[in-house]
């Protein structure tokens, strides 16, 4: 590894503009950077699906020896996988190294989510192809839209990968070799509350508030972390239209989350009847539509790909933890395309706010390990 360059690469990286669905200008970026390691490399076609004006960046390298993959690795290789878009703010970033971490100047975000991934996957790749060490077939995957709601995952074609193929998804907080063992389930709900209009000064009795509906629900609501593992939300209420009109509509927009499918069912079953005995009690009606944004995804402590990343973290003097995520990342949607994907930490820190950073060892050690996960599966 080579520790200057991926410092630069990274503070590189972070200047390139890339909000959501505007990736296109790093991604272009991103598949000279792997062309030039020998990659062959394709943008799919999901941009007119996600909204992006540019698809997913897809990426291949051979097996090195071209000899056949031990009877304990994957013959399909590893898939390394980050996403290219950061939340805004995310324009004009100016990153500074201070005090052994790299921040921005404090009117952005870092997006060290999720170019720190980013940059020490091709740190890696970098020093494994220099070297020429050996290595399993690598395909990198980078997507675009991840921020909003896995967009870009959820657009791969389900045909691009062999099934179980492991899938390293480096993007989670925590120091480098921290392995997300699970991730919850997340449902989204739109509920409209629909009463009747009346003039609210001259004969309000004639009127039936739907905020007033929407009022009495959400006070009969348990929010917030309702368990270790399962949280709710109210995120949206948008409701009326003058002062002097009894409204009769109000939406309410929501979520719940479980690492437990059959704990965020329930979940969901409790939000829409609080909300249906809250419009029944002012004698009107409400509309819901639930959705499954994403799947939850579960790995064992005793899992053969949890225990071989903790014993790659190890030869490398690496301390492995397991912990549990309550968002979702790439991995829960890449489960169903036929990987078995897991979430690695990167040591970035308060991601998303503008006090975002990660630690330049923390950098260093992720590319590390990213190298070590290489050599491991090439047998």
């Amino acid at each position: 590894m080579n520790k200057q360059r991926l410092l630069e690469s990274f503070i590189e990286m972070v200047k390139i503009d890339s909000p959501p669905l505007e990736e296109a200008v790093f991604a272009a970026y991103l598949e000279k950077e792997l062309t030039s390691l020998g990659f062959t490399v394709i943008v799919d076609d999901s941009a007119p699906e996600t909204g992006s004006n540019t698809g997913n960046l897809i990426a291949k390298l051979p097996r090195f020896p071209e000899s056949p993959a031990p009877a304990d690795v994957s013959s399909a290789g590893i898939v390394l996988s980050a996403h290219m878009d950061c939340v805004e703010p995310c324009r004009g970033i100016e990153p500074i190294v201070e005090n052994g971490f790299i921040k921005s100047q404090g009117d952005t975000i870092l997006s060290a989510d999720d170019k720190a991934g980013i940059a020490t996957i091709l740190e890696a790749l970098c020093s494994v192809v220099e070297q020429g060490l050996p290595r399993p077939e690598i395909t990198v995957l980078f997507t675009a839209g991840e921020e909003l709601s896995l967009l870009g995952a959820k657009a791969l074609r389900p045909d691009l990968f062999e099934q179980d193929t492991p899938c390293f998804v480096f993007d989670a907080g925590g120091p480098p070799a921290t392995i997300i063992v699970g991730a919850p389930f997340h449902y989204t709900f739109s509920a409209t509350f629909t009463g009747k209009a009346a003039h609210a000064g001259a004969n309000p009795e004639a009127g039936t508030s739907a905020i007033q509906m929407a009022a009495a629900a959400i006070s009969a609501l348990e929010l917030g972390r309702l368990d270790e593992h399962t949280t709710a939300n109210i995120g949206i209420i948008e409701g009326g239209r003058e002062t002097n009109i009894v409204p009769d509509t109000c939406v309410v927009v929501g979520e719940c989350r479980s690492l437990f499918e059959e704990r965020v069912k329930a979940c969901c079953d409790d939000i829409t009847a609080a909300l249906e005995a809250g419009a029944a009690q002012f004698g009107g009606s409400v509309a819901i539509t639930w959705e499954l944004d994403y799947a939850g995804i579960f790995y064992e402590e005793n899992d053969p790909l949890v225990c071989k990343l903790q014993e790659i973290a190890r030869s490398i003097s690496l301390v492995p933890t397991t912990a549990f995520s309550g968002g979702g990342a790439d991995a829960n949607v890449l489960q169903a395309k036929g990987l078995r994907p897991i979430t690695l930490g990167i040591g970035m820190e308060n991601y998303h706010g503008l006090d975002e950073r990660i630690a330049v060892g923390d950098l260093e050690d992720n590319a590390r390990f990213i190298e070590a996960i290489i050599s491991a599966f090439a047998g």
